[in-house]
Order: structure tokens, then sequence, then C-alpha cells
């Protein structure tokens, strides 16, 4: 069965640190593969922070997630720290995918990688929305180098 794979490049202009709890891990002692995407989402939010936005308001729209896409690459367990990297690319009209990558912080142990497709909603009345140029801008300027 062929896998998925994500090429991402490097660095990623954002990172930020996130404990993992106990309420993170599965039966088998080690982060569900479910709640990695809450990890993620959390990222995703202080990135979002970081270009002085929030998911229900990026220059007036809120954000959908379209679909997501992951590759685990190691266990990860309670209390260790990832740092969880992540940029935008890939713009279109409507939507960017947003880039991550999650490490270990004391080994630098790949744990994680991905991205997630979002799309610009709003809410007020219901329907996709353009891509907001100025968070075209913003998420830009770090200028993510293409994947190889």
């Amino acid at each position: 069965m062929a896998r998925i794979q994500i090429d991402l490049p490097d660095p990623l202009p954002f990172s930020t640190e996130i404990t993992l709890y106990l309420s993170h891990m599965n039966y088998g002692g080690h982060l569900d593969n479910a709640l990695l995407l809450s990890v993620v989402s959390e990222a995703r939010l202080r990135y979002l922070q970081s270009l002085g936005y929030s998911e229900m308001d990026v220059e007036g729209v809120g954000i959908i997630v379209a679909d997501a896409a992951l590759q685990y690459r190691s266990e990860a367990f309670h209390g260790e720290v990832m740092v969880v990297a992540m940029g935008a690319g890939e713009f279109g009209s409507r939507g960017c995918d947003l880039l991550w990558r999650m490490n270990e912080k004391k080994s630098g142990r790949e744990v994680a990688r991905g991205k997630t497709g979002i799309v610009f909603f709003d809410y007020e009345k219901r329907q996709v929305a353009p891509l907001p140029p100025a968070f075209y801008a913003r998420a830009s300027e770090a200028a993510l180098p293409a994947a190889g």
C-alpha cells in the first residue's frame, strides 16, 4: 500500500511549544493518533495569533478546515514537549495549506508532519469567502521556499 509522503520546507517560519498531557495519550501509552490533531489545532490557533488573527476573524472572515494529511514518524509520550513549526503555503483564491512539523524538544525527534487545508469562510453569510489579501501578505512575508 502506498503511504502519504509530505515534503516540507525547512525551516517553517513559526514555532510554538506544547506539552503533551495525559489526556493526549491512548491505551498504548503514547500520543493518540486522533489527539495529535488537537495539538496541531492549538498550534494553528497560536500561528494565527502571531499574525494578529483568530480562527473566527481573519480580516473579517473566519476559517474552516477543509482537509488534513499527516504522517506519523515516531511515538510521543506524556510530559514530552513538542515543538510545532508551521507556515502557510500553496495559496489559492479561497484558502491555503498550513504546513507543519512536530518534533520532541529535548531529542529533536520528529513525531509527525502534515498539512491542513484551510478555507476562508463568512460565518454571517454561511459561505466560502475569498482569501483576504492582507492575510496573504502577512503569511507569505516569511516566504516559504518550495518543498523539495
